[in-house]
């Protein structure tokens, strides 16, 4: 005699907090995982050591792929897919550890830029006290238009435009002070 199909069971309502995993396949539970998890670690740390080269790094991997299938478990609906599930985790999260370090690598590879030694630092200082005395001693149009010019990066047009004067007198003013600094610089030097 064939035995009778058995009688559909009603669905279970969800808890509270939406947790689905009694009503799920026997592969999504929590313990399922953690038994796949449990039994298989060091195969699962084996993978990652293949694709990595430190035994930290390795567990860290392996950990963050169980943490991740756990999170995703509701997807999980065959119980002979949650290894499957785990391995590749594993080769996915191994894949992007190796692509931080290569993006480490390469960006302490570019050389440091040279640092000037405490003498050249003390010299530019120096210059750089000289020019400004020296400015100081031009007329005031001609300390404007170098400043302007030279300091702010400004063309002789807008020079002209922001001091009122004509392009003709920007450049006179400017050739007379340039003459003038190299004058004062050259004595105290």
């Amino acid at each position: 005699m064939i035995a009778p199909w058995p009688a559909a069971r009603p669905a279970r309502p969800l808890t509270q907090h939406g947790d689905a995993d009694e009503a799920m396949a026997p592969g999504t539970t929590v313990d399922h995982l953690t038994e796949t998890y449990r039994a298989h670690y060091k195969s699962l740390l084996g993978l990652a050591a293949l694709l990595l080269d430190d035994t930290a790094s390795c567990e860290d991997v392996v950990q963050e792929a169980f943490i991740r299938v756990h999170s995703a478990r509701k997807r999980v609906r065959d119980p002979e897919k949650t290894l499957a599930y785990l391995r590749q985790t594993v080769v996915n999260l191994s894949r992007s550890a190796l692509r931080r370090r290569i993006l480490g690598l390469k960006l302490l590879s570019k050389p440091m830029p040279d640092m000037a030694s405490a003498e050249e630092g003390a010299y530019e200082q120096l210059e750089r006290d000289q020019l400004i005395q020296a400015m100081r001693g031009l007329q005031r149009r001609q300390r404007e238009v170098l400043v302007l010019r030279y300091f702010a990066d400004m063309t002789e047009a807008q020079v002209a435009e922001v001091l009122g004067l004509s392009l003709g007198s920007v450049k006179a003013y400017g050739s007379r002070g340039i003459a003038a600094l190299r004058t004062a610089m050259e004595t105290t030097s």
